[in-house]
């Protein structure tokens, strides 16, 4: 599954996008950033949590850190990270490969305002040498995401 779900999703709903696949392994912000040539607060970081008993994707900026009391005040509750094997299942991605797109699992999915400070972001594309290139906006009109305040910026 995984990039290939990512290019199925885009040649349905944003057959304008490919995906890039690099060599070398972008699984962390710093390598993805390194590979794609923008600041590492240009790639696109999506995290698996579970608040009480909600799984839910958020799309942050990647140099924004999770801020508890805004997400608690936002979506109802403490973010708990998801393993890595749970995050693969869900989300049919492998971890530092996981985005918005070609979910194995339909998920609630956030995007986090620090996005909205670049013309276009980075996103992995679902595997750890992948990613495509974006805007903000249709990145999250594609996923049917909800804009949201839940970092502080690095």
């Amino acid at each position: 599954m995984t990039v290939e779900a990512v290019r199925a999703f885009l040649a349905t709903h944003a057959p304008d996008i490919s995906v890039v696949e690099l060599d070398a392994s972008t699984a962390t912000v710093e390598m993805a950033a390194r590979g794609h040539g923008v600041a590492p607060a240009q790639i696109a970081k999506t995290l698996s949590l579970r608040i009480k008993d909600r799984t839910l994707l958020i799309v942050t900026s990647g140099d924004a850190r999770l801020n508890n009391r805004k997400i608690k005040d936002v979506l109802g509750g403490k973010p708990r990270m998801l393993g890595a094997e749970e995050v693969a299942t869900l989300t049919g991605h492998p971890v530092g490969g996981v985005c918005p797109f070609g979910l194995a699992t339909p998920l609630p999915i956030y995007c986090d305002v620090s996005l909205k400070q670049f013309d276009e972001v980075v996103p992995a594309a679902g595997s750890t040498n992948s990613a495509l290139r974006i805007s903000p906006a249709r990145l999250a009109s594609l996923v049917d995401a909800e804009w949201v305040d839940v970092c502080d910026r690095g």
